[in-house]
């Protein structure tokens, strides 16, 4: 989740495009750098870290003046966030710079192609293939857009790629798949931007691309074809947000922006995890298939809501692999003396990387001598840094300091890590684990269901604005994801909020339960082992007792339409997958009551985003 800019007009546009990455540096803060188009050479500058350093950079060694410029505040996905890596990368001759927010699957052919060629990579992007592939195309003759045309056939995955050919500086060409860019459309200048804040103060009119659609703009217009050639149109609007809700996507909130972003976010984690044969493949791995294969037991280690992803992962592996798994406390974790061996693989889930509960146990199971693996969103963090090996989950920068998006990515990653054991130790069929695949790719549509019945979870957390307390009931995968419904609630509404498996709540916690109490249902898919009828008898305690039953079910499920006080349909999707979908209206409900009461959604009182003391 990177931050483009493009400019072609009368103003300078190092001042637009910097101008421009500062308002989207939101959406990366790896490295930044800017590309301008300068009598037929790039005249470029890019330095790792925040944007601030780029500035810095060349307020020291100014660049030169140009019309016509690119930019880029980067989100590291190939490669490790610096000065190398950062974008914009040229191509052979440096004719020719490149921006790119995404992930190109096929760049290692592509790569590996290029090389024999006799082209030398400077970095470990998949973006400098683009570059290379677009100087190729018009050192031969033919204009950007054509060859932008004719390279993005060539490309798989999801990627906005814009573009400059310094040695015709009259536009910038962009194109996209599965990836957001938006055209700004002004008097004599025009811009490109992954958002409409990048332009903002210039205009506020604006152009939506299309799916495989390429874009070119120049001072006096604008022009859109698919990427067969085809003439094409985007379509027109005018944005009437001002520059904070810009930045926000339209969103009152970066946390509300971040969970209508799930779906992008489920499928960006999913990207170029299989290979040609379909056999998953994890890039990032480092821990060789002989090292996995002689996994005896696995530890995961994690903090608050990576800890209730572990919890999912738990179910996951063992079902899959029957390798026994336990799920800790990182800050628990070396204090108890665990039993560990070269035969364990110790999972420490974070989403910053940062996290010191998590660093210092992973630094005691590694002095153990077990490997461990990180599932992390920041590459180049200590944690994946330390680990033996990563899987990086690719949700983009998170805002918001309650975790949405982060949690969905980081289920995700779990189940890869399942299935790829799975593969690797032969518990499962090829054919099942591509069937597995295939319900997980499912999912980002099923995501986006959930997220289109926003405004009846809202119209429910309006009408418990002022309840006192809330409780969350679950069994199996139900239970973390009732347990992170509870989480939501105390981080951002300060609500008294417990999360219970619902076996347990005869045990004691159904003293708690008072007539109008509400209580969430996480309702298992029917036909499992009992657990939709075991749930059914969870709900009907609570009932008994006066208590209010919201239950997540899935669609067609009317057999606890009768039990339930409001029923919130969810897609039916398999049990160990379903807390992809039943989540999502806990977070969306947490989020509206939280702003009915008057409270700060992204900056919650006592707690920061990344957690680096123990």
């Amino acid at each position: 989740m990177c931050g483009i800019v493009g400019y072609v007009g009368d103003k300078q546009a190092r001042n637009v495009v910097i101008e421009g990455l500062r308002r989207l540096e939101y959406r990366g803060y790896d490295s930044a750098g800017i590309a301008l188009a300068h009598k037929g050479r790039v005249a470029s500058d890019k330095r790792a870290g925040k944007l601030a350093n780029l500035e810095k950079a060349i307020d020291e060694t100014p660049l030169p003046e140009s019309t016509t410029g690119i930019g880029h505040t980067r989100w590291a996905t190939h490669g490790a966030p610096n000065d190398v890596n950062a974008h914009p990368h040229l191509g052979r001759t440096g004719r020719l710079a490149v921006v790119h927010n995404g992930i190109i699957e096929n760049f290692a052919s592509l790569r590996t192609e290029l090389e024999r060629d006799g082209h030398e990579m400077l970095s470990e992007t998949d973006t400098e293939v683009a570059a290379h592939l677009l100087e190729a195309e018009v050192a031969g003759g033919i204009d950007l857009t054509t060859a932008m045309q004719n390279v993005c056939r060539r490309l798989e995955g999801a990627f906005t790629l814009v573009a400059l050919d310094a040695e015709d500086p009259s536009c910038v060409v962009a194109a996209r798949r599965n990836s957001p860019l938006v055209v700004g459309i002004g008097e004599g200048e025009n811009f490109l931007g992954s958002d409409v804040s990048a332009f903002i103060e210039h205009t506020r009119e604006a152009l939506e691309l299309g799916q495989d659609q390429v874009v070119t703009i120049t001072r006096d217009g604008v022009s859109v074809s698919g990427f067969d050639g085809t003439p094409a149109e985007g379509r027109r609007y005018h944005v009437d947000w001002d520059l904070t809700a810009a930045e926000k996507d339209g969103h009152d909130w970066f946390m509300r922006k971040e969970i209508f972003e799930q779906p992008r976010a489920v499928a960006d984690s999913l990207l170029g995890r299989r290979n040609e044969e379909g056999l998953l493949h994890l890039d990032e791995m480092r821990l060789s298939d002989e090292d996995l294969r002689d996994i005896d037991k696995v530890i995961i280690i994690a903090a608050g809501t990576s800890f209730y992803a572990g919890m999912v992962a738990k179910y996951a592996i063992e079902h899959w692999t029957r390798i026994s798994v336990e799920v800790e406390l990182a800050s628990e974790f070396r204090y108890r003396d665990p039993i560990l061996t070269h035969s364990t693989l110790v999972v420490a889930i974070s989403q910053s990387g940062e996290t010191a509960d998590t660093l210092q146990a992973i630094r005691h199971a590694r002095v153990q001598r077990s490997k461990v693996l990180a599932i992390c969103n920041t590459n180049g963090s200590t944690i994946p840094r330390e680990s033996d090996g990563v899987i990086y989950t690719h949700a983009g920068p998170e805002i918001g300091v309650a975790s949405t998006k982060g949690f969905l990515t980081q289920l995700v990653a779990c189940y890869l890590l399942a299935l790829y054991l799975a593969q690797v130790k032969g518990t499962r069929y090829g054919d099942e684990i591509s069937q597995v695949m295939d319900q997980l790719d499912e999912m980002p549509a099923h995501v986006q269901t959930v997220l289109d019945s926003h405004e009846t979870i809202y119209a429910l957390a309006r009408e418990y604005a002022g309840a006192r307390s809330v409780l969350f009931l679950g069994r199996h995968a139900g239970y973390p994801v009732a347990l992170e419904g509870a989480l939501k609630l105390k981080e951002i509404a300060y609500l008294h909020a417990e999360g219970f498996a619902a076996g347990e709540l005869k045990h004691g916690p159904i003293a708690l339960v008072e007539p109008g109490l509400p209580v969430f249902c996480i309702v298992p898919p029917q036909g499992r082992d009992q657990l939709h009828e075991k749930m059914v008898s969870g709900i009907q305690e609570v009932r008994a007792r006066g208590a209010r039953t919201l239950c997540i079910a899935e669609q067609g499920d009317e057999s606890i339409a009768p039990y339930a006080d409001v029923l919130i349909p969810v897609p039916a999707v398999p049990v160990l997958l379903q807390p992809l979908v039943s989540v999502i209206p806990l977070q969306l409900f947490a989020c509206e009551l939280a702003t009915q009461l008057g409270h700060d959604v992204d900056q919650p009182r006592n707690l920061a985003k990344s957690v680096t003391v123990e």
